[in-house]
This record gives C-alpha cells, structure tokens and sequence, in this order.
C-alpha cells in the first residue's frame, strides 16, 4: 500500500469518527430540544436554541448544549441533566433515556405532578435520581430494583402513598436514600438494613407511618454517618445495637415516641458529632460514661430523663449546643461544663436542678444563649456571662437566684432578652444594660431591685416588666424616646411623682401597668394619643381630677382599672362606647349616674366604695337612683327624713337581734356549729372573724359571695374574709370551688398570690381567711380567674368532644379524659365530635381541645390567664406552652417546608424563651 493510499484512509476514518460523533451530538441537542418543547418551553430553558449551522464540518458548533448550564458533559456527550427549580410543571417523558449515557437526573423543587416515571429504568447507566420536592403520587413501584446502579435515590418531599417496597433494599450500591415527607403508610422495611453501602439515610416527617419501633436492622449499617427518622411514629425503645454503627456521626430520632432508656453504647461512638433525640417519651438517667468526644451538639429536651447531668459531658470540649429542657433532671450542672470552650448554646429549663451555677458559663467559650430558667437554682448568676459579648438572651426566671445581676451585662450590645423574674435578686441595674444596643425584652419582676428609672433605654426595647421589687424615683419625662415599647409594667414599686404627659407620645404601647405605686396628679391630658393601648391599669394609686372623656376615644381599650384613687366627677358617657372586658372604678370619689352601657350584672364590681354614685340596677352594688337629687347628698328634702330615720332605726334594730342572737350561739355550743381548719399560726379566734362580717368591712364581691375586711385582735392587724354561700345550704358547684380554693391557697407559697390563713365552715356558710396587708389588698381576685379558667377550659372540651362535663368514670372527669389524650399520645381528631367534625375545621378543633387543656392544668399556676386565653383565641400561630406568663414555642412538628432546613431547638433563634 502506498503513502497516498494510507493517508487516504486516515482522512476516512478520521472524519468517519467525526461525522459520527456529529451525529450523536446533533441527536442528544434534538433530545434536548424536544424536552424543552415537551415541557412548554419554560422560561428557565429559553437559552435552549438551535445553534446557527447543523453542518458536520462544523463539530464544535454542533456540541455546543454542552455549554448549556443545567447540561454536563463528558467527552462531548451529556451526562447529566441539572433541572432543579426550573418552574416544570409537565410529566417526565420516556424519551428523556434517549440520552444513552446519563448517570444523573435532578428535577427537584418544580411542579411535576404524576407517578413515578418507570420509563427511567431505560436510563441503564443512571447512578443518581433527585425527585424531591415535587408533586409525584402513588406508590413506589416494586421493582424498582431495576435501577440497580444507583448511587443516590431522593424522593423526598412528595406525595407518594402505601408502603415502601421491600425491593428498595436490593439498590445494594446506594449510597444516599432520602424518602422523606411523603405519604406513606405502614412500616420502614427492614430489607433497608441489606444496604451496605448506605451512608446517609433520610426518612423523617413520614407522619402517616403506622406507629412502629425502628428495624434492629438498621443498625447492621456500618458505614451509616447520617440517619434522620424525625416524626415518623416510631415508638418502643432504641435498640442497644445502635452502639455498632461506628461510621455514625449525625443522628435525629427526634419527635416520636421512643421510650426506654437512651442505651449507654450510643455515647461510646466515636465519630458521632449530632444527637437529636428531643420530644420522646424517654427516661432514665443520661448514660453516665461518654466516650463519643467529638460531639456538637447534643439535643435531649422535651423528654422524661431524670438523674443528673453527667459528670463527662464536661470533657465534650467540642460541644457547641446541649439542650435538656423540659425534663426532670435534679442534681447540680456540673462545674466541669462551665469551662467548655466552643459552648454556645445551654438550655436546662424546666427540670428540677439545683445548687449553684458554674461560675465560668461566658469565661471560655463565645457564650450566645444561657437558659436555666424553672428549676431550683441558688446562688448568683455567672459573673463572666458576656465576657466575649456574643450573649443574646438570658433566660433565669423561677429560681432562687441571689446577689445582684452581673456587670458583664452592662457591656453586652449582641443582648436581645434578658428575663430573670421570680428570684431573689437584689441591688441596681447595671447601667449600660438599659441601654443595650439589641435588648427587646427585659423582665425583671418580683425581685429585690432597685433604682431609678432612666432617660434612655435600647432603641429596640418592646417589652418592660419590673413589678413587684423597690424601683422609685419619678417615671421620667425621657420616657419619650422610648419608641418601640409595646409592653410597659410597673407594678407596686415606689414610683412617686405624677404621670408624665410623654408617656402618651409612645406610638406601640399596648400594655401599661402603673398600680400599687405612689403617683399623684391627674391623669395625661393627652391620653387620646394612645391609639394603640388595649390594657391600662393605675390601681392603688393617689391619682385625682376626673376621669378624660378622651379614654372613650380609645377603641381598642378593653381592660380599664383605675379603682382605689382619688378620682372625683362623673363618669364620662364616652366609656360606654367601649368594649371592656374588665373595668374597675371602685374606691374613688365619683358622682353622678352610672352609663347606661354598664348597667348589668358584668359590671357588678366596677364602681364600688363610690358614696356618690348611683345606679338604676340595684344589683350593681351602689346606690340606687331613685330621683334626681341623689347627686346632691348634702340637700335631703325634709319629707324623706322620716324614712332615713325610720330605715336607721330599723336597721339598728337588726344589729342588736344579730349581736343577740350571735352571743346566744356562742353560750349554746358554737364552737360545734364551725369546724376551724388552720393552715398558718393565728392569734385570732372564730369569734373575731364573725364579729366582723358586716357591711361596712365589705371591699368585693363576686359570683359566690363577697369579701370583707376585718380587724382582728388588739393591734388592730387585718384580714380579709371571703364568704361563701349566704345564710342557706350551699349548691354543689359552690361547695366544689370552696374545696378547690382551699386545696389551692393551702398549699401555695408564692410572693404574688395571697396567704390562706385558715377557713371555717358550718352547714350555710364557708369562710376563707387570708392575710391581708395594705400594700399587698388578699389578691383572691387571681385564684377565682384560675378557677374561671378551669372552668372555661371544661367548657371548650365539651364544644369541641360533645361530651359533658362528667363524663368519664367515677374517678375521672371530661378534663381528664381528655388530658390522657396528650398523655398517651393519641390522636387528638379521635376526640372530636364527629357530628361537628368537618376536615376544613379540624386544625381550630385541634387547636381548642388543647386550649381546653392548657386551661384545665391541675395545677392552677399553669393555667392561663383570660387575657392570655383570648390572645391564644385570636392569634392561635402563639400557642401556650406552660405558665401563666411563660409563652414558649417548642417545636412545629408539621412536615417540613419547601427548602426549609430541619433544625433542633439548639438551632432554632426563636426557642429562646420569654416570660
């Protein structure tokens, strides 16, 4: 053969090969092309053109889809299709595995809706498959063990139903199986446990699963490093050989229904970083030995552990989060955790722990989020808390903290919430925490503070609580400036000065509490100006002049109380246009008649200790109007002074049958007549009590009867005297609420609720005695609300379950019934009524049972207040978690969003809690 000849070949065969990967190409563009067209041409694809020449002497030009974003290539052919949100919405066509050499397919985040696309097993050479976060139904066909190379399978996020095949464990090379937030029903397969290869395994948020306990298989997985099987209704205990999983490094078990103990080889792993196992029905104590040193995050909140923290968490020096709240952990937080270096992140509310802080929390590590609050801590709080100045809230409140606040705090400009009431904390604020940059919420109630007030406070400053504790000084005429303050309580300190008229030029102030302080003058003249406020309260005050026909104007006022002031005139018409739910004038100097609008029985405790008002309603407790001159109590027309005299004498009259008839049961036996229960040391006796329950000592009344005030023994001390029933056998339901107040008040020991000294009954009566003092006027009015919000609770139970109030057994009660239904786990919808059950209502069915719940707690401090309860009513993307004033989100167990990432309450910024 001649050199020409074989140079002639070699230019055959060379642009042989050419043209023939020109025709591969020009086929994969039309591939392309038709896919575009198949899917409605989208905007995300109009990049997605012919190019100008198809000629084969022209090969670079006919490749150039290789050079498309969503197409990778590999030598000259494409390889992969990256189609993630690009807004399809159409079906996946079976000509798409025209392309003979793709190894990956990503059409996750769009809009395709159909069942899985079986034309894809065509696709011989696919290796990675992303469905997620579309609209595929169906099931999963069985065999879908005929896309036997897959590396990576994400289904995720869709609406696949029925069970997951068997088969899916025989895609033996997968390394990566995502099934989460789906439909399914039944239970996880235990052939995924014949996945050797798997290293990461994504199953959470399948709420539809049949309640099931977790493959022991799984853990025959030994090159497993993230398993996620969040909210999946798994229940029964964690298998002790999850210790074999040594690849091991995140796991996220959280909100199930795991019980048991936490086995004590899951800390012996050595590379595990992330444990999630919050919100189960775990108990025990926490395995004491730890072994697993390269731990993040630890995450066992919301549980039932008991015993102490262990001793080795304190060697975790790469530990930036550990979250045990809601517990019942006891025992003090080891001083080994304090010096961590890389902490961030401590949450221990809500358990029963002790003794005194670490004093180095904030000294080593770049501190964020401090959280100890309702347990039984002592001692002071860390003193190095801020020390780096990344701390954003600290969280302390119901504790028996002492000393003063620490002055890092003082220096701390990341500080958003700092709560700390319910202590025994004493001494000044420290200056510069007033004015911290970020503050928004500062709570600092019933304590032992004290100081004045400043002229500036942090710009972002919403929510003010400082009652109870010895603030004084005037309320300052700076307070103008504080711009964002929604929430502005100041209960019974030692404010004194007048009301300051720049308190009105707040534009968000909805919540203001000024009562049981010193303040004098007249109210702001400018008071139409809080457009916004819906609470004022200035009881227990020297306030005078009259009520503002401006308050009328204010039509989101709907709690008003003013009572026990020096308030005189009338009361303006302009307040009967508002919608109170609570008003209280009683104790002032009014005149006049009562508005029209508040002439009813709701009202019956509004305006007592009035001596010159009256009323057309006599059971509004005041005088009745029963001609025009009432108003003018100084010029009595002589012809009715023989009916006052005649209505004294008899009057009198009565007294003397009442001391008579009193003496005669006290020498005939009446010590028999009343049983005397004492719950305190008293120096009084039943006499005492009963010698005093007159009208004149009556300062309240309710539903059930009314109280007085009475002198007991020669210094002339107080009590205050609720009185039960009137002079006839007591009704069930007021025989029921004088046991509950006493099984209460009883047992309470609580600076804001009254002291129950004793109580006496006979068979027409029952008295309850409390202590009573001038700066503290027997708070009964708070129990009666926690009784009113039982038995508001019981109410929403019977609306939402149909049933009555006493169902159950004879020892249980429609409030319990219903509890055991959050107890034990069960689907709330099964105790609905079906009669009302419509599915478009279920959600605020749902979401009432459980406010009927939170209302019906067993232990009254637990319950909302009303206010709350309405808020709840109103807002229900708020809901209540515990306490009367405590308000924390949890966890939102609904499937994850679109894109959202799942976090542990450790990660989440909103978990911070607020009083």
């Amino acid at each position: 053969m001649t050199k020409t000849t074989i140079f002639l070949s070699f230019l055959l065969l060379l642009f042989g090969h050419a043209n023939s990967e020109s025709q591969l190409n020009d086929k994969e563009l039309t591939v392309l092309l038709k896919l575009k067209q198949h899917w409605q041409n989208p905007p995300s694809l109009s990049h997605w053109k012919n190019p100008l020449s198809l000629s084969h002497l022209n090969s670079l030009n006919s490749s150039r889809h290789c050079n498309w974003l969503e197409i990778t290539c590999t030598n000259g052919l494409v390889t992969q299709l990256l189609l993630q949100n690009k807004t399809i919405n159409q079906t996946v066509p079976p000509f798409i595995c025209d392309l003979k050499n793709l190894t990956v397919i990503d059409l996750s985040n769009n809009f395709i809706s159909q069942e899985f696309p079986k034309a894809l097993y065509n696709c011989s050479k696919l290796e990675e498959l992303d469905l997620s976060q579309n609209y595929f139904n169906g099931t999963i066909p069985v065999d879908i063990h005929r896309l036997s190379h897959l590396r990576r399978l994400n289904l995720g996020a869709n609406s696949f139903n029925g069970n997951i095949p068997s088969s899916i464990g025989q895609l033996t090379e997968l390394r990566t199986l995502q099934l989460f937030q789906c439909a399914f029903n039944g239970s996880f397969p235990p052939e995924i446990g014949n996945l050797f290869k798997l290293e990461s395994l994504q199953l959470a948020y399948n709420v539809n699963m049949t309640a099931a306990e977790l493959p022991p298989t799984f853990t025959k997985l030994k090159k497993l490093k993230f398993l996620w099987i969040t909210a999946s209704n798994l229940n029964g205990e964690i298998p002790d050989t999850i210790g074999e999983m040594e690849a091991l490094v995140h796991l996220d078990l959280s909100i199930n229904n795991l019980t048991g103990k936490i086995p004590s080889s899951l800390f012996m792993l050595k590379n595990l970083s992330i444990v999630y196992l919050f919100r189960n029905q775990l108990s025990g104590e926490i395995p004491r030995v730890v072994e697993a040193l390269n731990i993040d995050v630890i995450d066992l909140s919301v549980n039932k552990l008991t015993g102490s923290i262990p001793d080795d968490f304190g060697r975790l020096r790469n530990m930036t989060g550990l979250s045990l709240f809601f517990n019942q952990l006891s025992g003090k937080i080891p001083d080994s955790i304090g010096r961590l270096p890389s902490l961030v992140v401590l949450k221990v509310f809500s358990n029963n722990l002790s003794g005194t802080l670490p004093p180095d929390f904030g000294r080593y590590s770049m501190l964020v989020e401090f959280q100890v609050a309702d347990n039984k801590l002592e001692g002071e709080l860390p003193e190095h808390l801020c020390d780096k100045g990344r701390l954003v809230g600290v969280v302390a409140f119901n504790n028996n903290l002492t000393g003063e606040l620490p002055k890092s705090l003082g220096n701390c400009n990341g500080l958003k919430i700092v709560t700390v009431y319910n202590n025994r904390l004493s001494g000044d604020i420290p200056s510069g925490l007033w004015t911290s940059l970020n503050l928004s919420v500062l709570i600092l109630s019933d304590n032992s503070f004290t100081g004045e007030l400043p002229q500036r406070v942090a710009r972002n400053l919403s929510r003010l609580e400082i009652n109870n504790n010895y603030f004084s000084g005037t309320i300052p005429a700076g307070v103008s400036s504080w711009r964002n303050l929604v929430v502005f309580e100041a209960s019974n300190n030692l404010f004194t000065g007048t009301i300051p008229r720049e308190l009105t030029s707040l534009p968000y102030l909805t919540t203001l509490f000024l009562d049981q302080n010193r303040l004098s003058g007249s109210l702001p003249p400018d008071i139409i100006s809080w457009k916004t406020l819906n609470t004022l309260n200035l009881r227990r005050n020297k306030i005078s002049g009259p009520i503002r026909e401006k308050l009328g104007n204010l039509a989101g006022l709907t709690e008003l109380d003013l009572s026990e002031n020096q308030l005189s005139g009338r009361i303006p018409l302009q307040l009967g246009l508002l919608k109170l739910t609570l008003l209280n004038l009683s104790s002032n100097h009014l005149t006049g008649t009562i508005p029209t609008q508040f002439e009813n029985d709701a009202y019956a405790s509004s305006f007592l200790n009035n001596l010159a008002l009256c009323s057309n309603k006599p059971s509004l407790n005041i005088n009745s109007c029963n001609n025009s001159d009432h108003r003018k109590p100084s010029k009595v027309p002589s012809k009715y002074l023989p009916l006052i005299i005649s209505f004294v004498a008899a009057a009198l009259l009565s007294a003397v049958v009442a001391m008579i008839c009193i003496y005669r049961k006290g020498k005939h036996g009446f010590d028999s007549t009343w049983k005397f229960t004492t719950f305190q040391r008293v120096n009084f006796r039943e006499s005492d009590i009963l010698s005093g329950l007159t009208e004149n000592n009556v300062i309240g009344s309710g539903g059930s009867g009314k109280v007085y005030r009475v002198v007991v023994n020669d210094s002339n001390n107080f009590v205050a005297v609720k009185r039960i029933g009137n002079n006839r056998k007591l009704e069930q339901m007021l025989e029921k609420e004088f046991h509950a107040e006493v099984k209460v008040l009883g047992s309470i020991r609580h600076s804001n609720i009254v002291k129950l000294l004793c109580c006496m009954s006979n068979e027409n009566s029952k008295l309850l005695v409390y202590e009573y003092s001038e700066n503290q006027c027997a708070r009964t009015t708070r129990v009666n609300e926690k009784i009113d919000v039982y038995s508001f609770g019981v109410i929403l139970l019977e609306l939402t379950t149909g049933r009555e109030a006493r169902y159950g057994d004879e020892h249980t009660s429609l409030a319990e019934w219903a509890w055991h239904y959050i107890k034990d786990d069960i689907p709330i919808v099964d105790a609905l009524d079906e009669e009302i059950k419509e599915p478009s209502y279920l959600e605020e069915m749902r979401s009432v049972f459980i406010l009927g719940i939170i209302c019906t707690n067993t232990e009254p401090s637990k319950r909302p207040s009303m206010k709350e309860v309405v808020q709840i009513l109103h807002k229900r993307n708020q809901p209540l978690v515990y306490g009367e004033k405590i308000a924390a989100r949890l966890y939102n167990a609904s499937p994850l969003l679109k894109n959202s990432k799942h976090k542990s309450a450790s990660e989440n910024d909103e978990e911070i809690m607020i009083g």
